[in-house]
Order: C-alpha cells, then structure tokens, then sequence
C-alpha cells in the first residue's frame, strides 16, 4: 500500500469515528475558519445550565456542586416555578402585579460549577469602596424621603420596609442625588421609573440574568457583531471593531461603552472603556473597565472570559467565565427589532395614570398620590427566594 493511501486511511478512520462517537470534526482540531482566515465565532448561543453568578453562602469554599445538590436545587427551583404568590384578586396589587413573576425564573437544570464568578476564588463580588457605599446610602435615603405611611406599601417590598418611610419629606421635589438607574415613589418623568421600566436595563457586560439569554454573532473581516436577546424584548446590537485605533476620547461616553477588539491567537480580545455615567453594574459606572475574552473551543461551545476593573468601585479586579452552546440556525430566529424601547405606549400611560390621581387628590376625591407605593410594589413575588441567587 502507497504512504498517501496509507495517510488517507488514517484520515478517513479518524473522521469515521468522530462521527460515530458524536464528535464534531472541529473538535479533533480543525477549528471553524472564516474565509478570511479568522477563528469563526458566529451563529446562535446560549447557555445549556443555570449557573448562579456569585456562589450562594451555603455552598462557600465550594467550587462545583454535587450530583444530589443538583438535583435537591432543581426541586426546590421547579416548586417556586408553580407558585403565583400575588395579593387578593381584584386588589391593585394583583393589577399592579398583572402576572405571576416566577416566570422570570430560569427553567434550565442547575449547572455543575457554583458560581460563574472564578476569580476572586471564593466566587464572590468584591467589596465595593467606601465611596460606593456612601451614594447607595445617600440614595437610599432619597427613596425613603418620598414615602409616607400607606396600607399599600408592605414589609418586605422594595423601597417599602416596615417603619422606614416617614412624614412628607420638602426633598419629593428634589432631582435625585445620582442619575437613578431604579425607580422610587414618584412618577413626575420618565426619570424616576428607572432603567427597567423604560426598557433600557440591556447591559454590558451581559450574563444572562436568572432566565437566560440568546446572543447571534456576525463576522466580517473588520468587525464582529453581537445581538443581545435580553430581557423582555430589550435586545440590543454591538459592534465590535477589530482595530489598532485608540479609544474615543475620555468625554465622549455610550451607553455600553467604547470596545475596542483585536486577535491574539485564537482569542478574539476586547477592551472597553468610555462607559456613561449613567449606566450602572453592580455599582460601577463610568469608571467600569472591561477586558473580554472570546474564544471557540470546539465547533459547539464558545468561551467567554470578562474581568471587570473599576479602582473606585471594588477593592479588587473580578473575573467571570461562561461557557455558551451553539444552536440550530434553521430552528431557530433572532428578530432584531427590540419589542421593547422608551418612549412605548407603557411610560406615557403610566406618567399619565399619575397626573389623574393628582387630579383626582386635588378635587378631595382620592387619596394623596405620595401615599401609593409605586416603586416596586406590584408583587409580592421576591426573586430573592430562588436558591441560586
């Protein structure tokens, strides 16, 4: 027998048993290629397994969970799934709360790591500075500041805690102290409802949340776009351009930032800067800097390693690594048109429901609107309760 017959042989027996076994050929090493030479990160991901972000307190020190820890979460997350925990039918609450928010819990079978957070290695946010902590507070006694004592308001609601809120407060007509990312008592603009419910919460960087996401990634030879799937129809598109250019400069700031990407190796490398001041993650701001690492291990999982810096507000770098599945592009569409934006029929109905009970408390026919628990009250539904979070 020939040497290339030979070689030949052992290519078609290797590829042969790829095959057999389930294993993709790009998995034995010949990684996907764009024509133009590049490593080939498109097409639809998600994550496969619910992951928490930090490790729970119950599991610390503990890197992956057994198989019947598994197990015990997936029960206890699958109860929650069939609860509907809202007040009184017919009550505002229950209006307010319109559907049972245990919906917003991930179906996904819980993974085996305990956090997505790898470093620090106790899988948990840093500390945040003492000038974080003084904006939060100095917020939080703003929100405080606008509520006065109310049937509505509950122990336990956001922004409502039992014996917090106090007499009218001469600070109701006071901007925040911060530009407010959540909402409070007061619905005078669209403002003061939050990022939420004017449907800018889409984030970076993105993990998905407790219900998972979708992302789509299109390539060209100076580019890389991404599609977010997030939220309630808050999708939104990045553009990654791969470039030696510098960032915008220092006071020009986005909403996501200013990315900036480049190759090394296999590993799509992005570094971002220039956020707003108006954005917040986890008590980061326009100080929030991110170096992203994207790379395709095998021709149906795509790693995604981001550390998060910001000197002002954690005590230390932080890093998170996922890992994402690749799914079927003929079963499954991504529609890039947000069903979600400010500016919808939801924010002029709402702003317009409160100046009717202005109206309505000034003609002594209802009550005083600054007794109406507005920022958060619509469920009694507390995510908080889900074990991996």
């Amino acid at each position: 027998m020939s040497r290339r017959l030979v070689g030949t042989t052992c290519v078609a027996v290797i590829v042969a048993a790829a095959t057999v076994l389930g294993v993709p050929a790009a998995a034995a090493g010949q990684e996907a290629r764009t024509p133009w030479g590049e490593p080939d990160l498109q097409g639809i991901w998600t994550t496969e397994t619910a992951v928490p972000l930090q490790r729970p307190a119950r599991f610390a020190g503990q890197t992956e969970f057994t198989e019947e820890e598994r197990a015990e979460l997936d029960r206890e997350r699958s109860a929650l799934l069939a609860q509907d925990p809202r007040d009184e039918r017919g009550s505002e609450q229950d209006v307010g709360g319109a559907y049972n928010r245990a919906i917003f819990f991930t179906h996904k079978q819980t993974g085996t790591r305990t956090s997505l957070i790898v470093d620090p290695p106790d899988g948990r946010i840093p500390p945040v500075t003492a000038e974080v902590q003084a904006r939060r507070q100095d917020f939080r006694e703003y929100q405080l500041a606008l509520l006065q004592p109310t049937d509505v308001c509950r122990n336990g609601m956001p922004g409502c805690a039992g014996g917090e809120y106090g007499p009218p407060s001469p600070r109701r007509n006071e901007p925040p102290p911060s530009y407010p990312t959540g909402s409070f008592n007061r619905s005078d603009n669209p403002e003061d409802r939050g990022l939420g419910e004017r449907c800018m919460s889409a984030r970076l960087p993105d993990f998905g949340g407790i219900a998972g996401y979708f992302l789509q990634i299109v390539q060209s030879p100076e580019t890389v776009s991404v599609f977010y799937d997030t939220g309630q129809g808050q999708g939104w598109q990045r553009v990654i351009p791969i470039t030696d250019r510098p960032h915008l400069p220092s006071h020009i700031r986005q909403w996501w930032g200013d990315s900036r990407g480049r190759w090394e190796g296999d590993t799509l490398v992005v570094d971002v800067t220039n956020f707003s001041a108006k954005t917040d993650y986890q008590g980061s701001r326009e100080n929030l800097h991110l170096v992203e690492r994207w790379t395709r291990l095998d021709s149906g999982t795509l790693e995604y390693v981001v550390t998060m810096d910001d000197p002002t507000t954690w005590t230390r770098p932080w890093t998170v690594q996922l890992e994402l599945s690749l799914q079927s592009n003929e079963a499954n569409r991504i529609y890039k048109e947000p069903r979600c934006h400010e500016g919808n029929y939801g924010m002029p109905a709402l702003l317009a429901g409160a100046r009717a009970e202005e109206r309505e408390f000034a003609a002594g026919e209802g009550p005083d609107p600054a007794t109406l628990c507005t920022a958060g009250c619509g469920s009694a539904f507390d995510a908080n309760r889900d074990p991996l979070r």
